[in-house]
């Protein structure tokens, strides 16, 4: 049995209802009963990643609060909890996989990776393979440079300054993995931005 199927039904829609009338009381409530619960059982499903696991019980407690208006009590609360929470982290894991394959897209691209690498790159003393690193040197530049935010800083100080995700995530005060998310979507606008102007720049050749 479901340790939560023990409490009884009509306590926990009364303890439902209090929360949405918003009794203080009763949101301490909720979270005092059910954060250690709902921990335990985000835990044995995420690796045992602590961090991870405290994440996703805030997030459903938050979504719960957000739904509480369709419980009906057919279920015991922390039945209800749990299933929000399952759904978070199936969500969790599908967000991962596909930043994953983002990544490993990009990772996989040698043109572009190279490309972002000429930058800190020695001089070479061949003046044709010179002449034509310092075209593509251009294009990554002016890339990088009209990329939004902080996408640009980033991508120059992971390849250009071979700075690792923490030192990153250090420079711009953010977590690791805000770090790591926060450059696959500067890959992406790299790979985006570099394709199109790379292209721009044949058709120009050809015309010429």
């Amino acid at each position: 049995m479901d340790p939560g199927d023990s409490v009884e039904p009509h306590s926990d829609k009364q303890l439902a209802a209090r929360v949405l009338a918003g009794e203080q009381g009763a949101f301490d409530e909720l979270f005092n009963q059910y954060f250690d619960r709902l921990y335990r059982f985000a835990l044995a499903r995420l690796r045992h990643d602590p961090s991870a696991a405290e994440d996703v019980v805030q997030q459903t407690l938050c979504k719960a609060i957000e739904k509480l208006g369709s419980y009906r009590g057919e279920a015991a609360l922390f039945t209800w909890l749990c299933q929000i929470c399952r759904n978070l982290i199936t969500d969790s894991y599908r967000l991962r996989e596909r930043e994953v394959q983002r990544s490993v897209v990009f990772e996989d691209s040698e043109e572009i990776r190279t490309a972002l690498e000429l930058l800190g790159a020695p001089d070479l003393e061949d003046p044709e393979l010179a002449a034509q690193r310092g075209e593509v040197a251009k294009l990554v530049q002016l890339v990088l440079d009209h990329l939004p935010g902080r996408y640009g800083d980033v991508l120059e100080w992971k390849y250009v300054q071979g700075m690792s995700v923490s030192e990153i995530a250090s420079r711009l005060q953010l977590g690791t993995k805000a770090a790591e998310s926060l450059l696959t979507r500067a890959r992406d606008a790299f790979r985006e931005g570099f394709a199109s102007l790379r292209g721009s720049a044949s058709i120009m050749g050809n015309e010429s």
